[in-house]
């Protein structure tokens, strides 16, 4: 049925517009004209909602001047008259948090009307205002559901209730939504921010839910296999909305007004889809096209979908486009496509993620426990890294993760998706009919390696051309990327690898409030966080800073969250690493200048200067910069996660590949004693020298070679690393340890595990950071050593008070002796990790004696690792001690910039080694590179 199309300004969308009402029953006439109507008392509180009950608050007897700023009830309160039992009362309910586009409106709606309530629920900039009038039990009881019984999607942080006078109001309405206020600048650095922390929560994206599934394969329904079904509790979100309050002209479905059928769904109370902004059918769009190589186009759902099914089953590779950008996909059954795909994208070894069409095919690959199955099926729907079977049915090509005993995998998400995989079936014959399903993909980031996600289509078009045979295209615009997040579980926690789609950009509850930050993480794996007051907000994943396209893409991210949230950050935050590109992008915002920094050696990429007028210089200053040493930060972010107040200091493990340390070395296996003020190291993995930088980080035999020589141990040819390196490099880099040029000291856990998988003959050069140790953690899994015959030598350090030194020497010896005795590779990985998590536990019982301190705190990348994680969280709860690891937050540096946030909020005074004065520190020598 075609129906006339509806714009949605007629739809009360627009501002101006005139709430529709509808008449709950019992509702008697207004008798009262609204405009005349008795102002608002000045009765209010805030309610904490985790811990107080908003139906137990009466504001009528709360004394403004008694209420507590940070959000509770003084105890002296002074009691009020209460009203009669009988009369009617109203209450204004504002409530902050996830509270848009999430299906809140609709829930109060069905709420006060279902009690007999009057007035109106509208969106806000602050979050979701509603007004309710009736009788007191009925007030009462929908005070209670608003807290307990909110949408399932819904996160909320503060209720905040006051006590209006009775309209005598006739029925309940959405109200037309209250646009955000232009901001008045401060005296400081921009914008005021006094209600930056009171903003609403712009939402994340989630997958389709089972209701649009059922209705996607209901050939009697009006959106069977429509390819953008989605209701008020699921789609797109996080990556269509283009300013709060959330309503559909400020998402990018503003293009497509509604057909009649839509409109009247959207405005029915007693419909799934009432207020569901991206609202569509068949007959108002979006659509689908297919495009080839050649420029020849396919318009219309299911011609091209046929056509995309056609080219994967062929063995082609199809970009197509998600919910944040493209995917590139193709047969994951298929070793001529897999090995295709991986060499257009210059892959390399690194492991390609799978889409499996449901959740019994998922079993069929990967064994998953109900940890796993309640992530893999979550709205969220992330990678989840699982263990292989044995004999998965249907088999993955070996090149979908070659050496790896695990597989990422996730299910469909959107509805494009589940059409892609033949599910549900069209009926009759049409284009598509006679293709087989399918039953996983290979779904992977539409990117050449290091490259930011694609999701412009001319962008797509251009940067994929190379990479692939088609594109599933659609016209419904991505205003802000967002590739997939990533998952694993060890020992029933949640472990987040990258956080990005469905929980970008889902704030994080901190332990103390802070100013208005903006901190930019790191570079490898980066992603920013703006926080003000109690709330941090992370950016989905942005990617390595190694070009200008992700440069680019981080600068938007930042203009998106300070857009969203209303944050105008009075303090930066960066990484102490002087080539660090995050740390040069910091510094050029502080300067004023709005533009990119340049490459090492390239200048910066900035709007050509305008003569300086009367009104002063071209560019204002920014706000200032704040330097903060990588491993504190790491161990910081895991605190503030736990919700630590900082008042008492932790152990902190900071185990991970490189970070720039304190003394101008590349630290990587350190212990601090920390709060978030400062740090004062307590010990660290001995120093390595590190030849050549990168080169080393990129060939882990160079580390292996560096290692032996460290431990005294001859380059003999029966040892892999030594056999690895031509005799000509082996010579240039003997030289180079043997007189310190053109190397740093390094005490990274994260290169020796680089150099233990090269020892063992495991991995001797990598395609991608931490291979080695990945396929070395691999390898190691089911392997009993004899007995614990490797331990590292703790040595007091040479200087008085100086931290302890544990020598990696005696391990390397002992792996040494072991190889040439025949012992097995699985057996030797394993009592490393046994000798790492002896060391983790030895360290934290030392400081625990010296120092009277009960908290560990694991952190880097290298925790990671699920058999070291394990291990040293299992012996650390046995002796007694609260361990904190990152559960929400990657523990690698895509969750640096959380700890930089309250590292820089902490206060201006340092204390001890976090003195940096880094920016006025020399550079070094080219070896301290930035890659982890």
């Amino acid at each position: 049925m075609t129906s006339s199309p509806v714009d949605p300004s007629a739809l009360d969308l627009s501002p101006a517009a005139a709430p529709t009402t509808v008449a709950p029953a019992g509702v008697r006439p207004a008798t009262a004209d609204p405009a005349t109507a008795a102002p608002t008392t000045a009765a209010s509180a805030t309610i904490d909602p985790a811990t107080v009950d908003p139906a137990t608050v009466d504001p009528a007897t709360v004394d403004p001047a008694t209420v507590d700023p940070a959000g509770g009830r003084s105890a002296s309160a002074v009691p009020r008259p209460a009203a009669p039992a009988d009369a009617p009362v109203r209450r204004r309910f504002t409530v902050g948090g996830v509270v848009q586009g999430v299906g809140f409106r609709p829930f109060v709606h069905a709420t006060a009307t279902g009690l007999g309530l009057a007035g109106s629920v509208r969106n806000d900039v602050a979050g979701v205002e509603v007004e309710v009038e009736g009788s007191p039990a009925a007030v009462e009881e929908f005070g209670r559901r608003l807290r307990a019984d909110p949408p399932p999607l819904a996160q909320i942080e503060r209720i905040t209730v006051v006590t209006l006078a009775p309209r005598g109001e006739l029925g309940f309405t959405i109200a037309p939504s209250q646009p955000s206020q232009p901001s008045q600048p401060s005296q400081r650095h921009g914008p005021s921010q006094p209600s930056a922390a009171r903003r609403a929560q712009a939402p994340a994206d989630t997958a389709t839910c089972d209701a649009c599934l059922r209705e996607l394969a209901d050939p009697a329904d009006r959106r069977y296999r429509h390819p953008f079904i989605t209701c008020t509790h699921c789609g797109p979100r996080f990556t269509i909305i283009t300013d709060l309050p959330y309503d559909r002209p400020v998402t990018t479905m503003a293009g497509f007004p509604m057909c009649a059928d839509c409109a009247r769904e959207y405005a029915d109370p007693a419909d799934r889809r009432f207020h569901a902004q991206p609202i569509a059918c068949p007959a108002c769009g979006p659509r689908l096209e297919f495009r080839a190589p050649d420029g020849r186009r396919v318009r219309g759902d299911e011609d091209a979908l046929a056509e995309a099914r056609r080219l994967l089953i062929a063995g082609g590779v199809l970009a197509v486009k998600g919910v944040g950008g493209y995917h590139l996909a193709c047969l994951a059954t298929d070793e001529a496509a897999v090995a295709t795909l991986r060499r257009r994208k210059r892959r390399g070894g690194k492991p390609f993620a799978v889409m499996a069409t449901d959740l019994a095919t998922a079993r069929a690959l990967v064994e998953l426990d109900d940890a796993e199955t309640r992530l893999l099926t979550s709205p969220a729907r992330p990678i989840v890294l699982a263990r292989r079977r044995a004999d998965p049915r249907p088999r993955p090509a070996d090149e979908v993760a070659p050496g790896n005993p695990d597989l990422g995998l996730m299910l469909p998400y959107t509805p494009v998706h589940h059409l892609l995989f033949g599910r549900p079936a069209r009926a009759g014959a049409d284009a598509g009919a006679g293709l087989p399903d399918i039953a996983v993909l290979v779904m992977t980031s539409g990117n050449l390696a290091g490259e930011p996600i694609a999701a412009d289509d001319d962008d797509a078009a251009r940067r994929l051309a190379h990479l692939v045979d088609g594109w599933l295209c659609h016209d419904r615009p991505i205003h802000i990327p967002c590739d997939d997040s990533v998952v694993r579980v060890v020992d029933g926690v949640e472990v987040m690898i990258r956080r990005s789609r469905g929980y970008a950009p889902l704030p994080i509850r901190l332990p103390f409030a802070v100013a208005p930050t903006l901190a930019v993480g790191g570079d490898m794996k980066n992603a920013c966080c703006l926080g003000s007051g109690r709330s941090a907000w992370l950016s989905g994943h942005i990617g390595d800073m190694d070009d200008l396209a992700t440069l680019t893409a981080f600068g938007r991210a930042v203009t998106h969250l300070e857009h969203l949230t209303g944050v105008r950050p009075e303090r930066l935050a960066a990484d102490a690493h002087p080539r660090y590109r995050s740390r040069a992008w910091a510094m050029e915002r502080s300067r004023g200048l709005p533009g990119l920094p340049g490459l090492p050696g390239e200048p910066a990429h900035r709007p050509p200067p305008t003569p300086p007028g009367p009104q002063g210089p071209p560019f204002p200053p920014g706000p200032p910069v704040r330097f903060v040493q990588h491993h504190h930060a790491h161990i910081a972010a895991a605190m503030a996660e736990r919700g630590l107040d900082g008042t008492s200091p932790v152990i902190g493990f900071a185990f991970d590949g490189t970070g720039y340390g304190t003394d101008g070395a590349i630290w990587g296996g350190e212990v601090l004693v920390a709060d978030y003020r400062g740090f004062r190291r307590f010990a660290h993995l001995g120093y390595v020298p590190l030849a050549g930088g990168d080169a080393s980080v990129r060939h882990p035999y160079r580390m292996a070679l560096a290692h032996l020589a460290s431990a005294g141990i001859a380059w003999d040819l029966d040892l892999p690393p030594v056999t690895a390196a031509a005799p000509a490099e082996r010579g240039v880099l003997a030289r180079q340890l043997r007189r310190g040029v053109g190397t740093v000291p390094t005490s990274s856990v994260g290169r020796l595990f680089d150099a233990v998988s090269a020892l063992l003959g495991v991995r001797q050069t990598v395609d991608f950071d931490a291979q080695a140790a990945i396929e070395l953690e691999a390898r190691s899994r089911g392997g009993v050593p004899d007995e614990c015959r490797y331990r590292f030598e703790l040595r007091e350090a040479a200087s008085d008070g100086g931290p302890l030194i544990a020598d990696p020497a005696p391990v390397m010896r002992a792996l040494v002796a072991d190889q040439r005795r025949g012992v097995d590779v699985a057996a030797a990985g394993a009592g490393f990790h046994e000798a790492l998590v002896a060391l983790v536990l030895a360290l934290a019982e030392r400081a625990r004696r010296e120092l009277g301190l009960e908290t560990v705190v694991l952190a880097g990348g290298v925790f990671l690792n699920a058999l070291l994680l394990a291990g040293a969280r299992r012996a650390l709860l046995a002796a007694g001690f609260d361990v904190v690891s990152s559960r929400r937050v990657p523990p690698d540096d895509g969750g640096l910039s959380l700890g930089q946030l309250v590292v820089a909020a902490a206060g201006d005074r340092l204390d001890s080694d976090d003195r940096l004065d880094s920016d006025e520190r020399p550079a070094g020598p080219a070896a301290v590179d930035r890659m982890g």
